[in-house]
């Protein structure tokens, strides 16, 4: 089931972060932030790399107070992903930071103060390649805008992101991202397509503070969902109330189903029913606690029955058709051999990794010739 996807994606000005390409034609990258103490180095490293480990391409860090900083700077001795230094009002942080090796500052111009303090953060910017993300809240959303909107409202967020950008324009800097997020799905998505238009530089997607992990993802796939099929979008975080892991799992999902970005397996699954012949859930289940370490794509199809199955199986990698007295096993569309019940997941989990190997194979050997 290979299918390029029809979405036609804005085009808009790439930025590094880090050794990561953000915009042009580059993929959508998926990034989350940590939700240790900063000041606890070991317990945000490990943080870190369990993201990483899921898949993140970049990682933001809460930088408060010059404590922090000094943490920051340890911990991006010890992790490989690029680092963005999430930075409110203080532009001493943002100073020492990018001294430290930081890969993006998140901080809006706007709110350092005198424009002496801006142009000493927008030179060590430029001096070391440390791109800038203007992160615009409904949630704080300047004063002035409160009292000319009287609320928050899709026009104000993108007046509050042009009065940043209108900064960094003077001092012609363009190497920035921006975003404008809002915990209300219709006003986000409103937000971005304004803007979308206004601006030549890349767009970080998020639904803010969307909930936990089931409403939340719901929400956040929904309004990413909306804008990505605009082809909007250059990035994305899935701000979760859970752990940072789920929400690279979650962020990666979305992609997949829009067919913008590929990671690990692409399960197609029946919801089961009396029909079936193996306990399809229980199948699930286990097979996606298995098989989380595996990065390569891959569809697999898991149908209990053989209604759907043969035409979901012909269709996929490899695929699973319920059948008595056992059920059929296909690879790369045509029928294999055949699986008891007793030994299903097993049997499954090997099968699956077999092909995994056989892929990764081709792949380094492909590799391996181009370099000849």
């Amino acid at each position: 089931m290979k299918h390029e996807s029809p979405i036609t994606r804005r085009k808009s000005r790439q930025i590094m972060v880090g050794n990561v390409p953000v915009g042009g034609d580059a993929p959508i990258a998926v990034q989350s932030m940590t939700n240790t103490n900063t000041c606890d180095v070991e317990a945000t490293v490990a943080q870190i790399k369990a993201i990483q480990d899921a898949g993140a391409d970049i990682v933001r860090v809460s930088v408060p107070d010059m404590d922090a900083a000094e943490a920051f700077g340890k911990i991006r001795q010890q992790v490989s992903l690029p680092l963005v230094a999430d930075i409110h009002f203080d532009y001493k942080i943002a100073l020492r930071v990018a001294e430290l090796g930081v890969d993006c500052l998140r901080i809006n111009p706007g709110n350092i103060g005198r424009d002496d303090r801006v142009s000493a953060v927008i030179n060590a910017a430029r001096d070391r390649n440390i791109p800038i993300r203007i992160g615009v809240n409904a949630g704080s959303l300047e004063k002035s805008l409160q009292r000319k909107y009287g609320e928050p409202t899709p026009e104000a967020l993108v007046e509050s992101a042009m009065r940043h950008i209108d900064i960094l324009d003077r001092h012609d800097f363009q190497d920035f991202k921006v975003s404008l997020k809002a915990s209300e799905v219709f006003m986000t998505v409103a937000a971005y397509r304004k803007i979308a238009s206004q601006i030549e530089q890349p767009l970080h997607l998020g639904i803010t503070e969307a909930g936990g992990f089931r409403s939340g993802t719901v929400k956040s796939s929904i309004g990413l969902g909306m804008l990505l099929m605009d082809g909007i979008g250059d990035t994305i975080r899935v701000s979760l109330a859970a752990d940072p892991v789920q929400e690279i799992k979650v962020g990666f999902d979305i992609l997949k189903s829009l067919r913008l970005r590929s990671r690990g397996i692409n399960f197609i699954a029946c919801p089961s029913c009396s029909r079936q012949n193996f306990d399809v859930i229980q199948t699930m289940n286990d097979l996606e606690a298995r098989l989380e370490d595996v990065n390569t794509s891959m569809d697999v199809a898991i149908i209990g029955c053989i209604v759907n199955g043969p035409g979901e199986a012909k269709e996929a990698d490899i695929g699973l058709t319920g059948g008595s007295p056992k059920n059929l096993f296909y690879m790369h569309g045509k029928p294999n051999q055949k699986l008891d019940n007793a030994t299903l997941t097993d049997d499954l989990e090997r099968l699956i990794r077999e092909e995994v190997s056989k892929r990764k194979e081709q792949e380094e050997a492909i590799i391996a010739r181009s370099e000849d």
